[in-house]
């Protein structure tokens, strides 16, 4: 693929809110390379989240234009995006989203349920990834057996369980204690590292940033250049 994974030209993102029109991104611009472990920092509300949808595909751009793998999702109905989706995003989310009355394995397993592949396939697919993030010995606990690390730990594997192109992580770290986030920042920081997988976090964590290979802010909407980041 040449020139960048991901490409946001001029996006704006607006809702109406109680009778009033919220600007959550304002002409946002982005270029993100294929292997690069991304921060996306900013205050509550700085419209971190939304533009982590848009690339995601969850959402859709009021203006610009979002280019991912050369793709423009604006042009793919919802049941292409959701199958676009699938094979190319993976996502991890602040409060894990796991479905507690399944196992660990069973949640992993859940992504590749919508793939062609056989039954003996996934359970290898489910493996390689539960051993990725080292809870091969926890597989078939639910989650209310598991620490709130290990359940973030169950969402990386779920996330990484189609090799993604583009792994989407939401505040990861957020729900939980200090240890457990040094083990989910390793894990992002390894899987971008020796795997080369192309990250974006949202963070508004300096420390959870310092893991990544680049750093941009949000305040507002507007993503701020390298420039006026660094002086804020």
């Amino acid at each position: 693929m040449s020139g960048p994974m991901v490409q946001v030209r001029n996006v704006s993102k607006r809702f109406a809110r109680d009778g009033f029109e919220v600007v959550a991104l304002d002409k946002v611009s982005l270029d993100i390379q294929q292997g690069e472990f991304l921060a996306l920092m900013g205050p509550s509300g700085s419209g971190k989240s939304t533009l982590l949808n848009l690339l995601a595909g969850i959402d859709r751009c009021t203006e610009g234009e979002v280019d991912v793998l050369g793709t423009d999702l604006a042009k793919l109905s919802e049941s292409q995006l959701a199958g676009w989706r699938n094979s190319h995003i993976g996502y991890i989310f602040q409060t894990f989203n796991l479905i507690p009355v399944l196992t660990a394995f069973e949640n992993v397993e859940l992504p590749l349920l919508l793939t062609k592949l056989s039954k003996a396939e996934r359970r290898k697919n489910v493996e390689t990834a539960l051993e990725l993030v080292d809870l091969s010995d926890r597989m078939h606990h639910q989650p209310r057996q598991l620490s709130g690390g290990q359940e973030q730990r169950v969402g990386i594997a779920r996330a990484i369980v189609t090799d993604p192109d583009l792994l989407l992580a939401d505040e990861p770290t957020g729900n939980l204690d200090a240890r457990s986030g040094e083990e989910i920042l390793n894990i992002l920081s390894t899987l971008n590292r020796e795997l080369k997988k192309t990250i974006v976090m949202v963070t508004h964590d300096p420390h959870a940033a310092s893991y990544a290979t680049h750093e941009r802010h949000l305040e507002k909407g507007v993503l701020l250049d390298g420039a006026a980041a660094a002086a804020d």
